[in-house]
């Protein structure tokens, strides 16, 4: 159910462990928690419009650049979830992976709604620093998540929790360079 999976990443977000026992940990709920992905996906195209409405637009055109977004965001959440099994098994934890990847894929809703709700106040014309400082402290609670929900789902350290959180952001990296490519930039 996609409302018992919101529900239980809000509540990870409001750092609370027991928002995973919210979220439906079969097989078919794994698989459903996919659809996050779907709901974020016009949150995140949003966040590119409102980037490149400051000037920076797609080199190759706004098709070509919006189309290259669409592979990007595909190949970025279906990647990170890939490479994050073979790093679970490492930290022994294989059988904590579809847990930690449906808590994953819900607590993405919640993260790309902070994003939003920090970027409007700068289109309404908020002074520069402030606007920068929303901007950092949308990431960096984004950043936090991320390494909650890892920590919490798989039941490991916050050391290896971080290795989670700088895996995507790396692939993240990787995927943004692969991204202005197809862009035309």
């Amino acid at each position: 159910m996609i409302s018992a999976g919101l529900r239980g990443a809000f509540r990870l977000a409001q750092g609370k462990p027991d928002g995973l026992a919210l979220i439906d940990l079969t097989p078919e709920g794994i698989l459903r928690s996919f659809w996050a992905a779907a709901i974020c996906l016009p949150g995140f195209l949003a966040l590119k419009l409102f980037g490149w409405a400051d000037g920076d637009g797609p080199a190759g055109g706004l098709g070509r650049g919006v189309l290259a977004e669409l592979i990007g965001f595909i190949v970025a959440w279906a990647g990170f979830a890939l490479a994050t099994l073979p790093l679970a098994e490492a930290q022994g934890r294989k059988a904590d992976w579809p847990r930690f990847i449906a808590a994953w894929n819900w607590a993405n809703v919640v993260q790309y709604l902070v994003l939003l709700a920090l970027t409007v106040p700068t289109l309404l014309g908020l002074p520069g620093l402030l606007a920068h400082g929303l901007g950092l402290a949308a990431i960096g609670y984004a950043l936090w998540l991320e390494w909650f929900v890892t920590k919490t789902a798989l039941r490991i350290a916050g050391g290896p929790a971080a290795m989670f959180v700088v895996l995507d952001l790396l692939l993240g990296v990787f995927v943004g360079g692969f991204v202005a490519r197809l862009g035309g930039g």
